[in-house]
């Protein structure tokens, strides 16, 4: 819990950022616009890789979000876009059993349009690295490769590796 409140404050830390500097990030070498306002879209997941000591925050647009309503993720429809917000991890000093976000990594950010991107399995793949938010390009000068690499264990998935968390039904 008091990770997920730490989450909060820390996407509301970085939308107040972005607002008062009023400036996006640069495109991606394909051409992808860092989407405005990702800091509003909802919490689908989180998760914390081991491997490289990241904790994530896994959101959703409208569309995504849609789409999980109504079981529509394999495939996920045109329009849905998943972001990945990344830290590194670090201890909680008060709760030293706790990991708790520390510097931030990257932003990355999946953008399903099946016309679009039909040469990269239907999604746009994006990374914006650091506080300053770098677009990032792999070898051979776009983010598709290395993505795409990393995500082919999920194919059968659409690509996507994490699963909505579930939630207890909202009450009437």
């Amino acid at each position: 819990m008091k990770t997920m409140v730490f989450l909060g404050l820390s996407l509301s830390m970085q939308a107040s950022f972005a607002q008062s500097t009023n400036k996006l990030p640069a495109p991606t070498v394909d051409g992808i616009e860092f989407p405005a306002g990702y800091q509003d879209w909802k919490l689908i997941s989180v998760t914390n890789r081991d491997d490289n000591k990241t904790l994530r925050a896994v959101l959703g647009n409208d569309a995504a979000i849609k789409a999980i309503e109504e079981g529509k993720t394999n495939p996920w429809p045109d329009g849905a876009a998943l972001g990945k917000i990344v830290w590194k991890k670090e201890k909680d000093p008060h709760w030293p059993t706790a990991d708790v976000p520390g510097k931030f990594v990257h932003a990355e950010f999946m953008f399903k349009d099946s016309k679009k991107w039909a040469d990269t399995h239907g999604w746009g793949w994006a990374r914006w690295v650091g506080m300053e938010q770098k677009p990032f390009a792999d070898a051979k000068g776009s983010a598709h490769a290395s993505c795409i690499a990393c995500h082919t264990p999920v194919k059968n998935q659409d690509w996507v590796f994490h699963k909505p968390a579930l939630l207890p039904s909202r009450l009437p």
